[in-house]
């Protein structure tokens, strides 16, 4: 996966959630984790929604709820840049979000509908552009970044955080 990407399309912090892509086809992607989505979340009894593993560790709803939040930050990014968009954009605070953001109080449904709109809309965003909007590159928390990059940390963001909700959360 990595090979496709070119230098300067995306900060090595971002490499291990981009190798976890499991598609080659963006928006193939995307609709492979929706569906993983839904159905790892339903396998999840309601009553561990709000267990965490550790002190000061988010729950599990609060992971799905970042999931979330990411992917409506990320795709914010995929459009400016595939806009062109030049203006360099701020990063964002995941340790703010998380208290902030009432996932303890989710049932698993809206969770996963909340999900499933955001990842449709996430869909259909990667759906319009073409491939030179795929290819442009923007700037966000100081770091070059690539539309199509923005996809793939997406889709391999939720893998990365499923993986972790099995080994240590279930």
């Amino acid at each position: 996966m990595l090979a496709q990407l070119n230098e300067g399309e995306f900060h090595p912090y971002y490499g291990a959630y981009i190798s976890k892509a499991k598609h080659i086809d963006v928006v193939k992607g995307l609709h492979h984790g929706k569906k993983e989505f839904v159905d790892f979340v339903n396998s999840i009894p309601q009553e561990k929604f709000t267990y965490a593993y550790a002190d000061e560790k988010w729950t599990i709803a609060e992971v799905l709820q970042h999931l979330i939040d990411a992917e409506r930050v990320f795709a914010y990014r995929a459009l400016r840049f595939a806009r062109n968009d030049k203006t360099s954009l701020m990063g964002f605070e995941q340790d703010d979000y998380v208290p902030n953001s009432n996932a303890n109080n989710y049932s698993k449904e809206e969770l996963i509908a909340d999900f499933e709109a955001v990842r449709n809309s996430s869909i259909t965003l990667f759906k319009s552009f073409t491939n030179e909007m795929l290819l442009r590159v923007g700037e966000a928390s100081s770091s070059a970044m690539s539309t199509r990059a923005v996809g793939y940390v997406l889709a391999g963001h939720q893998a990365h955080h499923f993986e972790v909700l099995k080994e240590r959360y279930l």
